[in-house]
């Protein structure tokens, strides 16, 4: 849809019809963790607002009971009412025994019933150990549209309305929602519920309880405080035995205090201090950015020991993984503290972004998580954590992700066409995500963020409670900065791809002329259509020698003249804000890595970043020579900050993993990277200080992973002497948690069965979440060909789902791995497909499962292994991994010679020297 677009369903019919919608739902549910099983009845007020003789809403997974329904102008009733399933269209349609007149108010009533599935969807299932015992509780994960699987509903986020959630359960369980529980007492069957009295199905449900031994077999009520207007994506409610942790704070608005509480079971809750406390510290920020209080009573978070995303953004009930929420202050490392604190508050902004004020469909997505990113990930985060250096990382963690994949052919625009759940949940990527909030962030950048986040509140405020499309928010911020945003932003948001600008330098000036850039190298006329409006933002040096940025030239045709002097220093992209390349002259290029190798350059921290995924980027794509790539890497070796370290070191990783088959060129390879990385080992040693600052505690980090990778035989046995150390005594103490991951990898792939056997048993029993993802990941990275195997069959034998992923990751990470994981998904694609076809893992096993490969025939094979696969549910993500192994063979075909000409040369100065 394009910057106008409105809420009309599209033509497949996939939407709701319009001529009934929901006000309030009073829903009650009574969960039964011993049968595994929930039952529940709906009361939902309607408007009328055409005349219909049927009732159609969404169902999916639920055995539903007769209807029933009470016209409240009319008083009529109309019961037992027939309810017609539609399990592919996940639709139930009533047919009425009397047409309803437009502008009627009914009530209508239904019983319902459905399984706790181990399936991470709608109203589920998960495990935890307890004292030897697998216990059971209940968790919700709705979005994008599973709500409908856990009771019935108008499931799209247009159509919001209130809620008023009952929950029954056992009374030594804890019952969870949105709201703060407004009565709960235990069922006395002696004595009638009010609420069951007059309605004989909800009686039904109390009926049902297990109450011939009251001492033995108590259940209780649980009453919560009806919710605001909202979609049912963010409902969410839970039972089981929790216990928490609670906070507080004080609303610089209002000064009202409200609750804060973290949720998890008795052996997690100890670890979730570090994520309270974060909770705490952004919601007044939040609040006096946007001038919007909060609105709920509480908000809690609630860890989940199985969960199919990161996390969710449930209204007043934030959901996620124990390794987005559990950290260890004593003995977490950095990356872990890093990764709770940005999800707590990517999911706090959507507290704004997607609660108060939703997306009127899925198309626009980017409104919610393209914001939360932003928000969450980068401007508060610098205020909360500023060692972070939150805006610089945002690089690396989210520019270059982006244009990773919107440089292929089967990218999408950020608003994207979503006509149905096939295609919702295939668009929660990197472009909904990381290119949505790197657009959002170059517009901030273009017009000052005071002035972005002013436009951003009015916004908001404009539509409270309410739902959105593109045009609001371009009203918003053009209301505060006097801009046309709708039009400089058009094309970033409707159209996929992203420009490279081409700097031809001439007597008295640049011209800079704008095309599409693709992996594969130069757009075909027909790809390369997009105009885009590019803030150039470029950066000259002064006679004083200090830089300044030119903020206001802009690109908004094919290719301009911009006088300069180009005898002086210049850059484009200052700061790396703008989501685009920049292809040089040879000679420009030069000089610009001569500049930041320099200890006080005038290139920023994120200007050095850029510089370096730039260079990469452009060679793989046959835009440049893969050595003036490796130059620029070779020049900035005596860099100090570690995101650009982190940048180097992805780069070369990227670089060995698609020469993998290539034996002569990875062992070059690895020549290199040691003769960076060991340097920086041998400086910052493998001792960890609470004195160090967050740049030297990764670099050391990053330094000793790389140069394990790339088999420095000192680290190799200095990190195999800790594990070995670990195996015999089981003393961990010299396993620091920043290495864990290293060493754990280190220890399986350089070792046999026994570290093997040792590492599976941490798998199954780790001492944090992220010691369990370190051993995952390290399971997978055997050069043992029948451990491999090993590995494989586990993630279908033993293997919870939401792990799966990280298996099949830490596999792909393993070149002897990788046409053997590719073959198992083949042999086993029935299995995981059924598995996984409703969840966001499907996308990310099939990433996994190909994407390593790096050859034509390779693509070949596996185009045809898919062809007569229905491939709706993942569509994308495929045609972006034969996208990936095209590219990869192309780079390979292309550069082959030139790396290897830049590598001998290179070794044959380094013996020189």
């Amino acid at each position: 849809m394009s910057l106008t677009a409105t809420s009309t369903p599209p033509s497949s019919g996939f939407r709701l019809p319009e001529d009934v919608v929901p006000t309030h739902y009073d829903i009650t549910i009574k969960t039964d963790l011993e049968k595994l099983i929930f039952d529940g009845f709906a009361k939902i007020d309607l408007n009328v607002k055409e005349e219909t003789s049927t009732i159609v809403f969404n169902s999916s997974h639920l055995d539903l009971g007769p209807a029933s329904l009470v016209c409240e102008d009319s008083h009529t009733q109309q019961t037992e009412l027939p309810v017609l399933i539609d399990e592919s269209a996940e639709r139930a349609t009533v047919r009425l025994h009397s047409p309803l007149a437009a502008g009627s108010k009914i009530q209508f009533r239904l019983r319902f019933e459905g399984k706790l599935s181990d399936g991470l969807q709608g109203y589920y299932r998960s495990t935890w150990e307890n004292q030897g015992k697998t216990m059971s509780y209940a968790v919700t994960q709705f979005e994008p549209t599973d709500a409908r699987r856990a009771f019935p509903c108008w499931d799209e986020p247009l159509l919001k309305a209130t809620f008023a959630i009952t929950l029954i359960s056992r009374a030594d369980t804890v019952n969870l929602s949105n709201m703060p529980v407004a009565s709960e007492e235990v069922y006395n069957p002696e004595l009638k519920d009010a609420r069951a009295s007059d309605i004989p199905e909800l009686s039904k449900l109390f009926e049902s309880l297990s109450t011939d031994d009251p001492g033995v077999e108590k259940w209780k009520v649980t009453k919560f405080e009806t919710t605001p207007r909202m979609s049912t994506y963010i409902v969410a409610f839970a039972n089981g035995p929790f216990e928490y942790l609670e906070s507080s704070y004080k609303s610089p608005l209002s000064g009202k205090t409200r609750p804060l509480r973290i949720y998890a079971t008795s052996d997690n809750i100890h670890l979730g201090q570090f994520a309270l406390d974060v909770k705490a510290k952004v919601l007044p920020i939040y609040e006096q950015i946007f001038d919007i209080e909060y609105p709920l009573p509480k908000l809690d978070t609630l860890v989940a020991s199985d969960f199919d995303a990161g996390a969710m953004e449930n209204w007043g009930l934030i959901i996620g993984k124990k390794n987005a929420f559990l950290f260890d202050p004593e003995g977490g490392d950095l990356a872990a503290k890093k990764l709770v604190a940005i999800i707590q508050s990517h999911e706090v902004a959507h507290m704004w972004f997607g609660n108060i004020t939703t997306m009127s469909w899925w198309d626009n997505l980017y409104l919610n998580e393209g914001f939360a990113t932003l928000m969450g990930e980068v401007i508060i985060a610098v205020k909360i954590f500023p060692e972070w250096k939150a805006e610089s990382e945002f690089i690396t963690q989210h520019l270059a992700n982006a244009l990773a994949l919107d440089a292929k052919l089967s990218s999408h625009p950020i608003e994207v066409e979503c006509p149905d759940a096939n295609n919702i949940s295939q668009i929660f990527d990197d472009l909904s995500y990381s290119k949505a909030a790197s657009v959002l962030h170059m517009l901030s950048n273009y017009v000052g963020e005071e002035k972005f986040l002013k436009g951003v509140s009015l916004y908001l405020k404009k539509r409270l409670y309410g739902n959105s499309v593109t045009r609001d928010l371009w009203e918003g911020i053009g209301e505060a900065t006097g801009i046309d945003v709708a039009k400089m932003m058009e094309n970033w948001v409707t159209k996929m791809g992203f420009p490279v600008l081409t700097v031809t330098e001439a007597q008295g000036g640049i011209t800079v002329r704008q095309d599409r850039f693709l992996e594969s190298g130069p757009a075909e006329p027909k790809d390369n259509e997009t105009i885009w409006t590019i803030p150039l933002n470029i950066l000259t040096v002064g006679e004083d020698g200090k830089a300044f940025v030119n903020r206001t030239a802009v690109l908004n045709e094919r290719e301009i003249f911009i006088p300069l002097d180009t005898n002086k220093f210049f850059k484009l992209n200052a700061g790396t804000t703008g989501v685009y390349r920049v292809l040089y002259t040879p000679d420009r290029l030069t000089k610009l890595a001569v500049e930041a190798a320099k200890k006080e350059s005038v290139l920023s921290l994120s200007d050095r970043i850029g510089l370096v995924y730039d260079v990469l980027a452009l060679a793989r794509a046959g835009f440049a020579e893969i050595g003036s790539a490796l130059t620029v890497m070779d020049l900035m070796r005596s860099e100090e900050e570690f995101l650009v370290w982190d940048s180097i070191g992805s780069n070369l990783e990227d670089l060995k993993s698609t020469w993998f088959e290539h034996q002569d060129v990875v062992e070059m390879l690895d020549d290199f990277t040691r003769a960076l990385f060991v340097p920086l080992v041998e400086r910052l040693g493998y001792v960890y200080s609470k004195s160090d600052s967050a740049t030297v505690s990764q670099l050391r980090t990053k330094a000793i992973s790389m140069a394990a990778s790339a088999n420095d035989k000192a680290v190799i046995d200095e990190l195999k002497g800790r594990f070995s150390n670990f195996l015999d005594s089981g003393d961990d103490s010299r396993i620091p948690a920043d290495l864990e991951k290293t060493i754990y990898s280190t220890a399986v792939k350089y070792g046999g069965k026994d570290e093997y056997d040792a590492m599976k048993a941490i798998c199954r029993k780790p001492k944090t979440p992220q010691a369990g993802i370190a051993a995952i990941s390290a399971l997978g990275g055997s050069r043992d060909l029948t451990l491999i195997q090993t590995t494989l069959a586990f993630t279908l034998s033993e293997a919870r789902d939401r792990d799966v992923v990280y298996f099949f990751a830490g596999l792909q990470a393993n070149p002897k791995a990788r046409r053997m994981l590719a073959q198992f998904f083949q042999d086993n694609y029935e299995a995981i497909y059924k598995r996984f076809e409703g969840s966001f893992s499907l996308s990310f096993l099939v990433k996994f499962s190909f994407n390593g490969l790096a050859n034509l025939n390779d693509r070949q094979e596996i185009a045809a292994f898919f062809e007569n696969k229905d491939t709706s549910k993942y569509r994308l993500p495929l045609s972006q991994t034969l996208d990936t192994i095209s590219a990869r063979a192309a780079f390979i075909d292309r550069s082959s010679t030139g790396l290897l000409e830049w590598l001998q040369k290179w070794n044959q100065g380094k013996d020189h020297c």
